[in-house]
């Protein structure tokens, strides 16, 4: 090697110097993982409602005690599967003892139904727990024959099952009392039809502009008959009803 060059390398004691400082480093972080320095002593829980934020809380309470340098996001996500109605969107290790954990809960929007069984989803399509044979709730059905249905918390894989669910999940966001007057929601042939609980059908063909189609339908069924056979919205600019 040229000896102008010899003057730009480290010298030994340097090269001793730099990995005894990275040994220590690496013995300091060891060491906080392993102790109470930074141990979790507050979990707090924003974005949900108070019921949803305590049930966060409850299945968080295990990390208490634990190093901050140990808590990440699969750590909080293995504690948060028992609540499929729940997702994680971001979290904070705000040192030395504190975690902060933003959560969104699913809502639910709909009851899908197969003969006898019953399952309650979300805006998502997300199933969330299984019900009884004969629910109370008042949220639409979704009939389905024989779709398959995953397990609590996986999504709906059957689009019979999953279009019905997005369209009304679109419906609560857009128009929530107008969601309220559904009564049913199916896929017939690719297209979306809402059964209102008057027995009027709203077919809203591919359902690509719901706020508008839902707002063009809540004119319409202001000038016909209560119980009208239907509203044709699939084409809102050009509305169609049959009383």
């Amino acid at each position: 090697m040229p000896l102008p060059l010899l003057r730009f390398l480290p010298s030994g004691r340097s090269l001793l110097v730099g990995f005894g400082l990275i040994g220590l480093a690496v013995a300091c972080y060891l060491g906080a993982r392993d102790t109470s320095l930074f141990a979790a002593r507050q979990i707090e829980v924003t974005g949900a409602r108070p019921l949803v934020v305590d049930r966060v809380e409850e299945a968080l309470a295990s990390l208490e005690g634990k190093s901050l340098l140990t808590v990440d996001g699969s750590a909080i996500g293995r504690r948060l599967e028992g609540l499929p109605d729940v997702r994680l969107v971001t979290y904070d290790r705000a040192f030395p003892h504190t975690v902060r954990v933003t959560v969104s809960a699913e809502r639910p929007v709909a009851i899908l139904r197969r003969r006898t069984e019953s399952w309650l989803v979300s805006e998502r399509g997300r199933i969330l727990r299984k019900l009884g044979e004969h629910p109370s709730s008042r949220l639409p059905r979704i009939w389905t024959a024989s779709a398959a249905v995953p397990g609590d918390g996986a999504l709906l894989s059957d689009e019979d099952a999953l279009r019905p669910a997005l369209v009304l999940g679109r419906a609560l966001s857009a128009d929530v009392g107008f969601f309220s007057l559904v009564r049913e929601a199916r896929a017939v042939d690719g297209e979306l039809v809402l059964v209102l609980r008057s027995g009027t059908e709203l077919r809203m063909g591919a359902a690509e502009d719901i706020p508008l189609q839902l707002a063009v339908a809540r004119r319409i069924l202001r000038l016909v008959t209560p119980g009208a056979r239907y509203v044709d919205v699939s084409v809102p600019e050009r509305p169609v009803a049959l009383e």
